[in-house]
């Protein structure tokens, strides 16, 4: 009886062993790869949104002024500075050829900015770039400068006090229309290093070396010969030249 007890205690011995043995060359085995192909990864879909808008909002006889905003962010809109060019033509617009001005802003996203150097009574179109990118959705236009017959209104500068540095000027805006005027802006452009330190009666926006004013909330309408004044206090390290000034709506 002790024998036979042995013989199945052996045989038992022996097949515990070969479970043992099985189940650890199982587990010796290597783990299958869980992701033998890659998963790609979600594809970027920008919004229905342009990246960037603009519109039109004043014209002297030579200069245009269009308000921007930057609506999108990259990799879907751009980072500031952005630039507002002028073509002469729908074509070139189209086209990104024969450029006829720009502005540039600075570092806000939304603004306005003012293109100077422009001819009377002249139409443009505008787009914008920012950066290396031509934006390719909007091309805006026409919009049209003033004729020079056409100013409602006569701007003229005063000089009150000159120091080393500096000068303090008082500008004059007449209403030379038949009917009342309603809104006015001043535009110049800087000869040297001169920019305004402080200003009244008035909102200033420049773009490089043009300048435009506008007229205040309280200010903005004349009756026919009427007329009204802004100030500004002036730094530049140039000597004091005049100015040439030109009023529109």
């Amino acid at each position: 009886m002790f024998r036979t007890f042995g013989v199945v205690l052996a045989t038992t011995t022996m097949t515990l062993a070969g479970l043992a043995a099985t189940i650890t060359g199982v587990q010796a085995q290597p783990a299958l790869s869980a992701a033998a192909t890659p998963t790609p990864g979600p594809t970027l879909t920008c919004p229905p949104a342009l990246p960037v808008s603009g519109q039109f909002l004043s014209a002297t006889t030579t200069s245009i002024t269009i308000r921007y905003s930057m609506i999108l962010s990259p990799p879907c809109g751009y980072d500031p500075p952005i630039t507002v060019i002028l073509f002469a033509s729908r074509e070139d617009a189209t086209a990104w050829r024969n450029p006829v001005a720009s502005a540039v802003s600075g570092a806000e996203r939304y603004g306005d900015l003012t293109v100077g150097g422009l001819t009377p009574d002249s139409e443009y179109w505008f787009r914008f770039s920012a950066g290396d990118k031509h934006d390719p959705y909007v091309i805006s236009g026409p919009v049209r400068t003033l004729a020079v017959s056409s100013a409602a209104c006569q701007a003229t500068v005063t000089i009150d006090n000159r120091w080393t540095g500096g000068y303090a000027a008082t500008v004059t805006v007449r209403n030379t229309a038949q009917q009342p005027l309603n809104g006015w802006q001043v535009t110049w452009r800087w000869s040297g290093d001169e920019r305004i330190s402080a200003l009244w009666n008035g909102v200033a926006s420049t773009s490089g070396a043009d300048v435009t004013v506008r007229n205040a909330s309280y200010n903005g309408t004349l009756t026919p010969g009427g007329s009204t004044t802004f100030g500004m206090l002036v730094w530049t390290n140039a000597a004091t030249g005049g100015l040439t000034l030109t009023c529109g709506r």
